[in-house]
């Protein structure tokens, strides 16, 4: 190795070194200067970014349109609530649930993903958002004749992420630092979002990627390539909901409550607008997407308080405004960033020829 590889290295590891630093440190200070609400709206973000992360396997590398993919969040948090509540008397170790959840989610993947093998675009989306309407309305009314689900009611009292005595619900004094349960429930998030973007970032690049990103440009010609594009499809539909199970099994930990109402067919939408907007099959687009879309209409909250502020008055709700303002984005990019914000060097020469 000569001198300018080592020192292209030194400075990769140090770059590396400098953002983990920054992350280690990121929630004290926003905890220290925004409050620990925004604090929450980063756990948040990561959960969506892994979210979004598995729905860009299925939209962003197979091009298959998926609007009920919501359905394998449901999934994953409902496996983890009713194996770690009162609600049946189980209290399982999360160890144990997070890859339990992950696998029935893989197998729900799977279990969409095979009647619809033969179906693109428009009649996929209308299959897959049936799906996902499908799965909640199972979960509302599951509780009866036999009490599964709870129904509307939801399941509550859910067990915390605990290792032994050590639970992430209880604040802990280290070196003289506060640790939050919402401190500690990033580091956890941080860790699962580092491993799925290093498996997506894997993936993109493996024989299996490129298998996916042949079938979005043209299913004919990579199957008369030798492409099994029947296995490839469903495992695409499996891993995507895969990352799905494990968001969920966090989400409900997390929330220590789930309803069937936490996943309706708005959180899909929001979702493939996170990689959408990011920019679809480029992993780091994808992340910038999830982050934007959970803290922008969170911080469009404070607008109410600004009008007060300035006018004496609210002449607009925070809420349709955040809406509005939200459309608008959207209808801009697809005018201006049809490729999305951050998109791969592929997808956006595509759009430009």
């Amino acid at each position: 190795m000569n001198a300018s590889s080592r020192s292209g290295v030194y400075q990769r590891w140090a770059a590396y070194a400098l953002m983990t630093a920054v992350l280690i440190a990121l929630p004290f200070a926003v905890d220290a200067t925004l409050g620990r609400a925004w604090v929450r709206i980063i756990d948040v973000a990561l959960l969506f970014t892994m979210l979004a992360l598995g729905l860009n396997i299925v939209v962003g590398y197979a091009g298959l349109l998926d609007l009920g993919y919501v359905a394998f969040f449901a999934v994953g948090a409902y496996s983890y609530a009713l194996l770690a509540s009162p609600q049946h008397a189980i209290h399982a170790p999360f160890l144990l649930l997070l890859p339990l959840g992950a696998v029935i989610a893989a197998f729900f993947g799977l279990l969409l993903g095979a009647p619809t093998l033969k179906l693109r675009g428009d009649y996929l989306a209308i299959v897959t958002l049936g799906f996902g309407e499908i799965i909640r309305i199972f979960l509302n009314n599951l509780n009866r004749p036999f009490n599964l689900t709870n129904g509307p009611q939801g399941i509550t009292l859910i067990d915390p992420l605990a290792v032994g005595s050590v639970s992430l619900n209880k604040s802990y004094t280290l070196a003289g630092l506060t640790i939050a349960p919402v401190h500690s429930y990033y580091f956890v998030f941080l860790v699962c979002a580092a491993l799925i973007i290093l498996v997506s970032i894997r993936l993109e690049d493996s024989r299996i990627g490129r298998a996916w990103i042949a079938i979005r440009e043209d299913e004919t010609a990579a199957r008369a390539m030798g492409i099994n594009t029947r296995n490839i499809k469903l495992l695409a539909f499996a891993m995507g909901a895969t990352f799905g199970g494990v968001s969920g099994g966090l989400f409900a930990a997390f929330q220590g409550f789930v309803s069937p109402e936490s996943f309706t067919l708005l959180d899909s939408i929001m979702i493939l607008c996170m990689v959408v907007l990011g920019g679809m099959g480029h992993v780091p687009g994808v992340v910038l997407g999830a982050i934007l879309l959970t803290a922008l209409p969170e911080a469009l909250r404070y607008v109410g308080p600004l009008q007060n502020q300035w006018f004496g008055r609210v002449y607009i709700d925070p809420s349709d405004l955040r809406m509005l303002l939200f459309g608008l984005a959207l209808v801009l990019m697809m005018l201006f960033r049809p490729a999305g914000l951050w998109p791969s060097k592929v997808r956006k020469r595509e759009l430009v020829t």
